[in-house]
């Protein structure tokens, strides 16, 4: 299509999403494309395979996590040890309840949890789990770490590191836009989840979608039990936003 577009004289880019008004004359010039178009939309539809879906996350859009928080998922660190390579201080450590909230002026308040060989980790109004250097420390020594990153006001992060290496980082929106060493070792989780990663589709529920694919990468489900107060956590003293 890029290379049709180009020919005809159409400015498009190298990557990322055609221009709607491109794909319409591209499908009007070449009909049995949009033929298989539709018969693909119609299988693409059905070969979601069994696991967690988005709909599974229906609840996140009326809970009380915001418009923007991160969830860190991460294999075979306990409680204590995630919270301090997020950048607590033991002393920071303690019960957080209801009445503990995230301020522009500190502290960044992040729980944790225990759910099986992972440990998760619900950070409040802040974003420090979904960075590069934090992924690093999180997963180094042989571990894992996936990061569920939704920022309203910029732009939403599924982040995956393995032994201190980041090795995928996707635009949940539009997941053809993946960096990172290897941005396609996440490719089977998003065609079992019916995305398909070579498209440029735009995803109309990508923070659900997200969740989702971490939990198709680590085994682990979130419900609304799991953002219950009092829990395990820290008040992180001068946190940025």
């Amino acid at each position: 299509m890029r290379a049709w577009a180009k020919a005809k004289g159409y400015s498009v880019s190298e990557r990322g999403r055609v221009a709607p008004e491109i794909i319409d004359a591209f499908l009007a010039a070449h009909p049995e494309v949009y033929e298989q178009a539709r018969k693909f939309e119609m299988v693409h539809a059905t070969e979601r395979t069994p696991g967690a879906s988005p709909e599974d996350y229906e609840w996140e859009r009326d809970s009380q996590l915001g418009d923007i928080y991160t969830i860190a998922f991460v294999r075979g660190l306990d409680e204590h040890e995630v919270l301090r390579r997020l950048g607590a201080a033991d002393e920071d450590i303690r019960l957080i309840t209801d009445e503990d909230h995230s301020y522009p002026e500190g502290p960044e308040v992040i729980t944790v949890r225990r759910i099986g060989d992972w440990t998760v980790a619900i950070e409040d109004c802040g974003w420090r789990g979904a960075q590069r250097e934090a992924l690093g420390t999180l997963s180094r020594n042989g571990g894992e770490a996936v990061a569920v990153l939704r920022h309203d006001y910029a732009q939403h992060h599924v982040t995956y590191a393995v032994d201190g290496r980041l090795i995928a980082d996707i635009n949940p929106g539009f997941p053809i836009d993946r960096q990172g060493a290897d941005p396609d070792r996440l490719n089977r989780h998003l065609r079992e989840l019916g995305i398909e990663p070579a498209a440029d589709d735009h995803i109309d529920n990508p923070i659900p979608a997200a969740l989702a694919l971490a939990s198709r990468i680590t085994g682990v489900m979130i419900s609304p039990q799991h953002l219950r107060r009092p829990i395990l956590g820290a008040a992180i003293p001068g946190a940025y936003f």
